[in-house]
């Protein structure tokens, strides 16, 4: 090679810029992993804001403990080498720019805000693990072709307000909504560094964003009675609520022969078996609930006369919701005939539709878990996410970590450090897949 041609060949690369990644004798991409150590350190340290002193954390949005641990969480991503940011709706981003600046970004991350009296992994571990695969990335000098960003939405918990505001669906009704803090979420945002009059400057355009990524505890019990290492989500159920009125006599306990009452909470009992038969005998894996329960007059010998119970049905499949009620609907119209009551059922508008993940994403996760050696199954999450608010407008996944005993939403709740970490390293390596162009 002459050094006409050495030059021509230096130039060359200079154009193409920096090569996909620089670990040199550090390893293979595929060798990358996180530092377990790092990752359980980080989320007891999380755990001191708003701890208690029975293990768990009463850390709700817009609370000074917020405060504290947004605080903490933008000095973890700094040291990672983000460039930190808070948009208008008080969601914190952190950005680390690809070799591609006019690439949409990956995003991925999860919330730090908790229900009161919870648990020390919901949320606070997507957060963590995120910023550890960026700190990896970022230790090892690996050059993405896409810009990454790791986020921690606000107050979700409180009703996935950040990535509400991220896809424009936050109403002004929303945010007058009293939180846990005592605070509205019109006054929450402010609180955190958010300006709720300029919400349309945190919402996200579809070509902005390559794909969304999530990794969340399970907060059920199959995959730790399992012994399966990885739940990847098929996505996150539909759930639809209704308040059920049941109208009998209300009459005196001691006077009115058996045979003659129209007892509204006897036939809500039976409303209750039936609700649970109706759930069960369909195959699949919906879930129904009576949670709430109130009898009118409520007095000791009153026959009831009037109750008003709550019915909730969850399932990935917004038709089967519908069928399984209006099975339920024929099971009341029996038992009020039965019972001589009339029952009514008036929907609650606070329902959320299915939100199926991208099956290309499933795919990534699933082939991230098999070449790290784990096992994995796919689930439907039962609880709300984020994700489900990010799946509308880009290729959303989510991954799912065992949850011990299935505890959740409560101090007793834990994950396994090595559980973790398993997380940690499939989240890193479909950030890796997707980037090299899985999702092309």
């Amino acid at each position: 090679m002459n050094d006409r041609t050495m030059w021509i060949f230096v130039l060359l690369a200079l154009s193409l810029g920096p090569a996909p990644q620089t670990l040199c004798a550090q390893g293979a991409l595929e060798d990358l992993r996180v530092n377990p150590e790092r990752i359980e350190l980080r989320i007891q340290e999380l755990s001191q804001f708003g701890g208690t002193s029975n293990g768990g954390v009463d850390r709700v949005a817009f609370s000074d403990a917020d405060v504290q641990a947004r605080e903490y969480i933008i000095s973890l991503m700094r040291e990672a080498g983000l460039a930190v940011r808070i948009d208008a709706a008080g969601n914190i981003i952190g950005r680390r720019e690809g070799r591609g600046a006019d690439r949409p970004s990956i995003l991925f991350g999860s919330h730090i805000d908790a229900v009161p009296h919870g648990g020390k992994y919901d949320g606070a571990l997507g957060v963590i693990a995120a910023i550890e695969c960026a700190q990896v990335l970022h230790e090892h000098e690996v050059a993405t072709r896409h810009p990454l960003e790791v986020i921690v939405f606000s107050d979700e918990e409180g009703g996935l307000v950040g990535s509400r505001a991220i896809i424009g669906t936050l109403t002004p009704e929303a945010l007058d909504v009293v939180s846990h803090s005592g605070k509205s979420v019109r006054d929450g945002i402010r609180f955190i560094g958010g300006d709720p009059d300029r919400l349309e400057d945190a919402r996200r355009r579809p070509d902005d964003i390559k794909a969304f990524i999530e990794l969340h505890i399970e907060q059920g019990a199959i995959l730790n009675s399992r012994g399966t290492d990885i739940g990847v989500v098929e996505g996150i159920v539909g759930i639809n609520w209704w308040d059920v009125t049941i109208e009998g006599d209300a009459n005196h306990a001691g006077t009115t022969p058996m045979d003659q009452r129209k007892d509204a909470l006897l036939a809500a009992a039976h409303m209750i078996i039936a609700v649970n038969r109706v759930v069960t005998e369909v195959p699949g894996r919906q879930v129904g609930t009576v949670g709430r329960i109130r009898a009118e007059p409520g007095a000791p010998n009153v026959i009831p006369g009037r109750v008003v119970m709550s019915l909730e049905l969850r399932d990935l499949s917004a038709e089967k919701i519908q069928s399984l009620f209006a099975t339920i609907e024929s099971e009341a119209e029996r038992i009020a005939g039965e019972s001589g009551t009339r029952v009514s059922f008036t929907p609650i508008h606070a329902t959320s539709v299915p939100a199926p993940t991208d099956p290309r994403m499933r795919q990534i996760i699933a082939a991230a878990a098999e070449g790290l050696g784990l096992t994995f199954q796919l689930m439907p999450s039962g609880a709300g996410h984020d994700a489900q608010d990010m799946a509308r407008i880009t290729p959303t996944g989510m991954i799912f970590v065992p949850s011990v005993g299935g505890i959740s939403h409560s101090p007793e709740e834990y994950t396994r450090p090595g559980d973790m970490a398993n997380g940690a390293n499939v989240l890193l390596h479909s950030i890796l897949k997707i980037d090299e162009g899985a999702l092309d």
